[in-house]
């Protein structure tokens, strides 16, 4: 089977919404990664960014289980010598809290030039409001 190539100007882009409040980290994160990768369209490229925009609201009410909030561990390194950074999920998520979804999705997404344009449209915000009400967003149930 032949691989469907579309313009980008033929390309129809739909907003979608969803509300993370108390459901789990990963299956918003892959939801969002599927719909901003374009997989759910039948027109899905790998090597295009043809897919829709994401915006994720209550980021900081995600869920996690089993004890995840003082186990997962993200790491950063600042690039000095004994510099790698180390927080849990409580902390992060206290900190700054739309952070734990933008890296589950950024790890769901292709790494490379594609992913970093892919990541551009995926809003995430971490309490209920969003700029985007223009864009009339659908609903999207995890």
């Amino acid at each position: 089977m032949k691989t469907i190539f579309v313009k980008e100007q033929e390309q129809k882009r739909s907003w979608f919404v969803i509300d993370a409040a108390g459901k789990p980290l990963g299956r918003v994160a892959a939801k969002a990664a599927a719909i901003v990768r374009g997989k759910t369209k039948a027109t899905f490229t790998p090597s295009q960014n043809m897919g829709d925009y994401v915006v994720i609201v209550n980021a900081g009410k995600v869920a996690v289980s089993g004890g995840k909030e003082q186990k997962k561990i993200y790491y950063k390194y600042t690039g000095f010598v004994g510099g790698l950074k180390q927080h849990t999920f409580a902390k992060l998520i206290e900190k700054h809290p739309e952070d734990p979804v933008r890296l589950a999705v950024k790890g769901m997404l292709p790494h490379g030039r594609l992913g970093r344009a892919l990541m551009d449209n995926v809003k995430i915000y971490a309490g209920a409001e969003h700029p985007h009400a223009g864009q009339n967003p659908k609903p999207l149930e995890v």
